[in-house]
């Protein structure tokens, strides 16, 4: 048996790497990770008011050059600190997340021009559903940092202090508390966002008029994405990186499907295609639809977290408390049998030589 193995890091499924990230902790190391996950927030933030002071050429250059810095930027925290997940990513997670950004970015005015006829033109974008996920990549650091480090404090404390149950227990309040508060920094940021740039209605786009607005514009799809995207990170860092892909490629998926379905109902005798995402467009607006996508994918991980990921670092705890429960039960005498029997063997195999 491996000595990775002996100390507890494969969990009851059979073989996975059930350990969290080791603890970078550290005042110096805070510091270094929380300047890194302020950059995407920062650069975002310059770029859009490059774009806002410019025009022509200039302003088609600085979008290039902020789109790459935003990209370099946010492969560093991926990188680095606790967002890294050490060689755990799944292959295609990236193409996901990519697609859900797009799509948040430029999908709800596309939509919209879809179900009104179009798209005969190009459709509205805000800048602030572009901001306010590049600043919540700070609360996402530290939301994943105070679960990892919660659980490296548990497995390093005194062995009776708490058993797997318990901490299994807490764990899952901690992953529950640490969830919604980030969701609520990200509305916070998105209102304030959405202020800054001076956005009516929430943000949301609102191509041709022909379709209602979604109620809050578009906070409450900014705020599932951004949850989505926080809990598919949590899992893959902590070793499920095949459940989050999954999450992310149905919320694509079904994103996707919705603008089809849309341009399929076009075509003679397949209107019915387009009856469900025109319902809940011309309902609730063309936001409804990235934020039911996103939603029902972000419920479906948090229900796979809250199981998975406290079942895995309690099933930690086990060979330790074992370890230590075994020591007072070794007797003297017990020690001094086990100590003679073990030159026996060597003996006889001498023995067999000669």
């Amino acid at each position: 048996m491996s000595d990775r193995d002996a100390r507890g890091g494969r969990d009851a499924r059979g073989g996975r790497d059930a350990r969290t990230t080791p603890d970078r902790s550290g005042p110096s190391g805070w510091g270094r990770w929380t300047a890194l996950a302020l950059l995407p927030g920062t650069v975002c933030a310059l770029t859009l008011l490059g774009l806002d002071h410019t025009g022509g050429q200039r302003r088609l250059a600085i979008g290039l050059a902020g789109a790459l810095a935003l990209a370099g930027a946010l492969f560093a925290c991926l990188r680095r600190g606790p967002l890294r997940a050490e060689g755990r990513t799944h292959p295609a997670a990236g193409l996901w997340t990519y697609g859900l950004l797009a799509y948040l970015l430029c999908g709800d005015g596309l939509l919209t021009a879809l179900v009104s006829g179009g798209p005969d033109g190009a459709w509205p974008t805000s800048p602030a559903l572009l901001a306010a996920p590049a600043f919540a990549v700070l609360p996402a650091a530290w939301c994943v940092h105070l679960f990892s480090s919660f659980s490296s404090r548990a497995r390093r404390g005194p062995a009776g202090s708490r058993g797997p149950a318990d901490f299994a227990a807490v764990a899952r309040s901690l992953l529950l508390a640490l969830v919604g508060l980030f969701a609520a920094v990200l509305t916070c940021l998105y209102l304030l966002a959405a202020a800054v740039f001076g956005e009516d209605n929430g943000g949301a786009p609102g191509a041709h008029g022909a379709l209602p607005s979604t109620p809050g514009g578009a906070l409450v799809p900014t705020v599932t994405v951004g949850t989505l995207l926080l809990l598919a990170r949590l899992l893959t860092v902590h070793g499920f990186p095949g459940a989050a892909a999954t999450g992310l490629a149905a919320a694509c998926a079904l994103e996707v499907l919705s603008c089809a379905s849309v341009l399929a109902g076009r075509l003679p005798g397949c209107d019915a295609l387009a009856v469900p995402v025109r319902a809940v467009a011309e309902a609730w607006g063309a936001a409804a639809v990235p934020a039911l996508a996103c939603g029902a994918a972000a419920l479906g991980l948090l229900a796979h977290a809250t199981v998975a990921l406290p079942r895995a670092s309690a099933h930690t705890l086990r060979p330790q408390h074992h370890l230590v429960k075994e020591k007072p039960e070794m007797t003297p005498q017990s020690a001094a049998r086990a100590a003679a029997a073990a030159p026996a063997p060597a003996r006889r195999h001498r023995g067999a030589a000669r």
